[in-house]
Parts: structure tokens; C-alpha cells; sequence
């Protein structure tokens, strides 16, 4: 089977970000911790948002919004569980 453009993901992923995040589960890639977000530490002092690992202090997520743009990077976890 021929992969399809990305552009295909726009329903599913539509539907993964409207989502409650702050009750995903995820891993952190750096210790290893199982936790939810929400149990994460938040930084807002910034022109966005961190969120820290509670175990070891990695940054697990960042979010920066500005000129009607989103940048949000999840280098930090292994994987995210949502719930639908």
C-alpha cells in the first residue's frame, strides 16, 4: 500500500487535541516517571509554557504561541496517553 500525504492525519489529530490533556498519562524520556500532566510542574513566566517532570525536572512539554501561530514540542515524553 502507497502511503497517503500527512494531510490525511488532519481529522484524527483534530480530534487527539481536543482532548482533556492534562489528564494523559505519559513518560518521561528522561527517568523513566509514569505521571499525569497535570502532576507535572508548570512555567509560565515565559512567552509560553513548560511543563517539567516532577521526578527529575527534564522538560516533558513546551508551548509557545505568537503571531497567530503555535509552536508545541513533546520532546521530552516517550509517549502521551488520552483518553477519548
Amino acid at each position: 500500500m502507497e502511503p497517503l500525504d500527512g494531510n490525511v492525519a488532519g481529522g484524527m489529530l483534530r480530534e487527539v487535541f481536543a482532548l482533556e490533556v492534562t489528564a494523559a498519562r505519559g513518560r518521561c524520556d528522561g527517568c523513566g516517571a509514569e505521571a499525569f500532566l497535570a502532576e507535572a510542574r508548570a512555567y509560565v513566566d515565559a512567552p509560553g509554557l513548560v511543563l517539567r517532570c516532577a521526578s527529575c525536572d527534564s522538560a516533558l512539554l513546551v508551548l509557545v504561541r505568537g503571531d497567530g501561530r503555535v509552536w508545541l514540542g513533546v520532546q521530552g515524553l516517550t509517549w502521551l496517553e488520552l483518553r477519548a
